[in-house]
């Protein structure tokens, strides 16, 4: 059938593929989970060889899928699917089909306009993701389409006289896949409409353009750091134009804030002017860009007299330290310069635990993330000056510090592909600390005990109330310390996972101390895998405990006395097979297949 009449036969997959949305069959129970699964690799091996027909057919499921928005609207399972459908698409996206790319474009435009940033339904962010996910994937082979329907839409505001504008597609260039040239593109449309451009839309260009930058540094760092190896004119000549025109669009203290992380990313591409400002006079043309730098050094220092500029200083320095971490040291560039004259300032800014950085309501993951940048771009830059590490560090120091310092390890462990970039190893000798962090975690969570208010996953991660100057205690834990304990100690397991040797180094105890710190590891986690209220914790549990028992890491329980440790551990571990033989787990197939794979493992030795 699929020689003869291979339309027949892709119709077919399609339609079995749409017949199993949620919305048509209601709830799935594994056998249904398992025939969705063969069918959407089907449907990607078919697209090696039939794309257009696909393509097309997924077009039309989500042209049908946005028709009965509403009824998705109100239904998690409904909505799930609605990701794995975008996803499909993102899978199949291999060859450059113009027609049909614009046939996709504006249901894909749709989802990301739908579910945008602060939407408040549960699923908003997942959707968001995989329709941004598919719009970079289009936008990797068909940038022009993608960049017409931005170029177009900004083209209609230059002559637009209402004040209340539709600023979607201008928005869509935070999402695509730019390289230098493409990027270069999009700064050069921009100055020869922003001037003509309303207000909203000015400040969407701005917000999008930093986000496009980013995309490009992250996806070809080559490129970047060739930037400074050999400068492009043309490149800082439209970087230089925008930086004006935003200069000027900036008259208030507000708009000053808006523009500011976008104006020190301006400057980054321009290599040759952040060097001819270093210098104590400077001609007319480039007075403006010294002011600015000079403004933003005082706004960080407290003495912009505006915590709204202050706290837009903090953030475009993070990005300043963040851009350099990608240039290499050897190029001696200026940048480093300038890092160096704010990193003091802004470490005391954002770590400082009497009085953490908050932003107000509505600011908590973004604060968290900008901490997050930090931290791990000062550990680029020098991953020996470790003054906030200490303080991440400390059991006195409020658990959203506990929370960015775990997290930052783990984006170092699994992001580390630059050359000159540092390795976790140099914080090995930190690893007792962590052990002690992961035991004292764990008991908080077991016990239902807290001091600070922590962190909390509603369904991202949120802070409880409005931080003060003074750290607050508290003598019983609520339902939401707990829950807010959870998320730390879940970030631990991920880390306990990601790198065991990083909690398993013990360079200066004794063997009786290796032992007891490795078996109170190991128990730890073996306390969190029969959990039933927390599947996600107890599958991370139990995948790290399958890492600590790799060959290579057992070794490391005790060097002095492997054998021997490894057979003490083991015994004690045998009560968790027996808790885990009785225990009905109400997991998932791939759940309870882990937890057997957990016990075989114990058992096999």
């Amino acid at each position: 059938m699929a020689a003869h009449k291979p339309v027949e036969w892709v119709q077919a997959v399609i339609t079995r593929f749409d017949e199993q949305l949620p919305i048509k069959v209601g709830h799935q129970n594994t056998h249904t989970k398992v025939s969705t699964e063969h069918n959407k690799e089907c449907l990607i091996n078919i697209s090696k060889y039939k794309f257009s027909l696909v393509i097309s057919g997924l077009t039309t499921i989500l042209k049908n899928v946005n028709n009965m928005v509403s009824a998705f609207f109100y239904s998690p399972s409904h909505n799930s699917y609605i990701g794995k459908l975008l996803s499909q698409s993102k899978d199949c996206l291999r060859l450059d089909e113009t027609m049909l790319v614009k046939q996709l474009l504006p249901e894909i435009c749709h989802f990301i306009h739908t579910y945008r940033e602060g939407h408040q339904h549960q699923h908003a962010a997942e959707l968001r993701a995989s329709a941004s996910a598919v719009l970079f994937s289009l936008s990797s082979n068909n940038f022009s389409a993608v960049f017409s329907r931005i170029s177009t839409r900004l083209q209609e505001l230059t002559v637009c006289s209402e004040d209340n504008v539709d600023v979607h597609d201008i928005e869509l260039m935070q999402y695509i896949n730019v390289d230098c040239s493409k990027l270069k593109r999009l700064l050069q449309e921009t100055v020869m409409k922003f001037r003509a451009l309303k207000k909203p839309a000015q400040l969407a260009v701005i917000s999008s353009l930093e986000k496009a930058f980013w995309n490009w540094v992250e996806c070809y760092p080559d490129e970047f750091t060739m930037l400074y190896q050999r400068p492009q004119s043309d490149m800082a000549e439209a970087a230089e134009k925008l930086f004006d025109l935003v200069d000027s669009f900036a008259e208030s203290t507000k708009r000053k804030a808006a523009v500011w992380p976008l104006q020190i990313i301006l400057l980054i591409l321009c290599p040759e002017i952040t060097h001819t400002i270093s210098k104590d006079t400077v001609e007319e043309s480039k007075a403006n860009k010294k002011l600015f730098l000079d403004s933003l050094r005082k706004a960080l220092a407290g003495q912009g007299g505006s915590k709204q500029l202050m706290e837009s200083a903090a953030i475009a320095c993070v990005k300043l330290c963040k851009a350099s971490t990608y240039i290499n040291w050897e190029d001696h560039s200026t940048i480093f310069l300038l890092v160096q004259s704010i990193v003091m300032d802004l470490k005391a800014l954002l770590f400082n635990p009497a009085k953490p950085f908050w932003r107000g309501t509505g600011s908590q993951n973004a604060d968290v993330e900008l901490m997050m940048d930090c931290f791990v771009s000062c550990f680029r830059i020098n991953p020996h000056n470790n003054q906030h590490f200490k303080v991440c560090l400390a059991s006195s120091s409020p658990s959203t510090f506990h929370f960015v310092l775990v997290n930052s390890l783990h984006r170092i462990i699994n992001n580390s592909h630059l050359d000159w970039w540092p390795k976790i190893d140099a914080v090995y000798c930190h690893s007792g600390e962590l052990r002690f962090m992961f035991s004292d975690t764990l008991n908080r969570v077991t016990q239902g005990t807290g001091t600070h208010a922590p962190l909390r996953m509603t369904p991202s991660l949120t802070f409880i109330g409005k931080k003060t100057t003074s750290l607050k205690f508290k003598e019983k834990a609520t339902d939401l310390d707990t829950r807010s304990y959870k998320c730390l100690l879940l970030a631990l397991v991920k880390l306990i996972h990601a790198d065991p040797k990083l909690m398993l180094h013990n360079p200066v105890k004794q063997a009786p101390e290796m032992q007891s710190s490795t078996a109170e590891l190991i128990t730890g986690l073996v306390q969190l895998v029969p959990l039933t209220n927390s599947t996600q914790l107890s599958q991370e549990a139990m995948e790290a405990l399958l890492v600590l028992h790799q060959p290579e890491n057992i070794e490391l329980w005790n060097p002095d006395a492997p054998i021997e440790t490894f057979w003490d551990i083991r015994y004690n571990s045998l009560i968790f097979h027996e808790e885990a033989r009785d225990l009905k787990f109400d997991h998932s197939h791939q759940d309870s297949a882990m937890s057997q794979r957990v016990v075989t493992h114990f058992l096999a030795f």
